[in-house]
């Protein structure tokens, strides 16, 4: 593959559909290979409006304004990074003969937790908790009845946990219901799931082009209210469990098909895994990557999005921890220590131009053990501070 300056006008250039930070990571390895980078997002200085070579804020959920952008910019590659998302956009914009990644139909199976649980569950047969899905407070009550307490209740369209709750006794049902409504997405239907008492869940990063499917180190990570604060690779696992994952990972995303990076979920209970949730694209979790492999998943996804070898060095065990706003703020700082950036330790900062309480704003990483990195990690993020 040839590869050309973005100056060049027949340069590759890449439209990101969501400029967050993982958007941000992908934007910059994209940029390492003299590709033309588009990001597009709802608001202004996006973290990937920071890196790219063109910016724009639009309604993402408008059909009309994400196909004016794409026939504007012709990209060679459209990659969507978040789930609030127009899709008809997409099935349009690969009508007309762009290149979704992975595909439209991909982004529209995994953006709706009600699609990908159908699809792994029924079609593919995977093993996954019960679940039942839900549009009105009764069938709620119901649902949650029939599979158990406690149960987790989740909206079928959200992102970062927003939405997302545990009801432990029929009392919490009508909170669940309420807290449905904060969902980034679409609230009009539920997704109820059996409670897994899980011993860990994992991350599996999967890669894939036409060619072949490579897999990442297993990362375990701890969720709060639905959304990573501290993740770690490798999590160590029986080989027979990391073999289910895999096995279970490539049907997923062989289902699915297309190009990029997948970040598959599971958990495992006596070495059983069970399927969770698949995001077609970089993971939050995945974010320790930066520090434990010569290739990041933000470097992979654009390899995997060109066609390019997926060779890696896994370079060693490490962690992240995410810093969540403390305060709000138009125009956030952040107060980090100097003992953040060691011979095996730096930080992340996102550059998100407003914060409010519990955004994540940073991610510290450490490469070493993976107990000490965990704690390094948590240490990090517990010296910083914004205002």
């Amino acid at each position: 593959m040839r590869f050309t300056t973005p100056l060049q006008q027949n340069a590759i250039k890449i439209m990101l559909l969501g400029s967050g930070e993982l958007g941000k990571e992908v934007a910059i390895e994209a940029s390492r290979l003299g590709i033309e980078v588009v990001a597009v997002d709802r608001y202004e200085n996006a973290p990937a409006h920071l890196v790219a070579n063109r910016s724009y804020a639009i309604d993402m959920k408008s059909k009309e304004a994400l196909l004016e952008v794409i026939e504007k910019e012709k990209p060679s590659f459209i990659l969507p990074e978040v789930e609030a998302i127009n899709i008809e956009a997409l099935f349009e914009a690969e009508a007309r003969g762009y290149h979704v990644i992975p595909n439209a139909e991909a982004v529209n199976k995994t953006m709706n937790r009600k699609n990908i649980r159908v699809f792994a569950s029924e079609n593919l047969g995977l093993k996954t908790s019960g679940y039942q899905f839900v549009k009105s407070l009764d069938e709620l009550r119901a649902a949650a009845d029939a599979l158990g307490y406690p149960c987790v209740i989740k909206p079928v369209m959200s992102s970062s946990g927003h939405g997302q709750s545990i009801a432990k006794t029929p009392d919490d049902i009508e909170r669940s219901w309420e807290i449905a409504k904060e969902a980034r997405g679409d609230a009009s239907e539920l997704i109820v799931e059996e409670f897994i008492p899980f011993d860990y869940e994992i991350t599996l990063l999967t890669v894939r082009t036409e060619n072949e499917t490579v897999f990442c180190e297993p990362i375990g990570h701890v969720q709060k209210d639905g959304d990573y604060i501290l993740s770690w690779q490798p999590m160590a696992m029986s080989e027979n469990a990391l073999k289910q994952a895999q096995e279970m990972a490539k049907a997923v995303t062989d289902g699915l098909g297309g190009r990029g990076i997948f970040g598959v979920e599971f958990f495992v209970k006596n070495d059983v895994v069970y399927f969770s949730e698949l995001s077609p694209r970089p993971h939050d979790t995945g974010m320790v990557t930066l520090i434990t492999q010569s290739q990041s998943e933000f470097a992979l996804h654009v390899r995997a999005v060109l066609g390019l070898p997926l060779d890696f060095t896994f370079y060693g065990s490490g962690a992240s921890g995410a810093y969540k706003a403390k305060s709000e703020s138009h125009s956030p700082v952040l107060d980090i220590p100097e003992s953040a950036f060691s011979k095996d330790s730096f930080v992340r900062v996102f550059g998100k131009p407003e914060s409010h309480k519990g955004r994540r704003l940073a991610v510290a990483l450490v490469l070493d053990e993976v107990e000490n990195a965990k704690k390094r990690a948590l240490a990090i993020v517990d010296s910083m501070s914004d205002k």
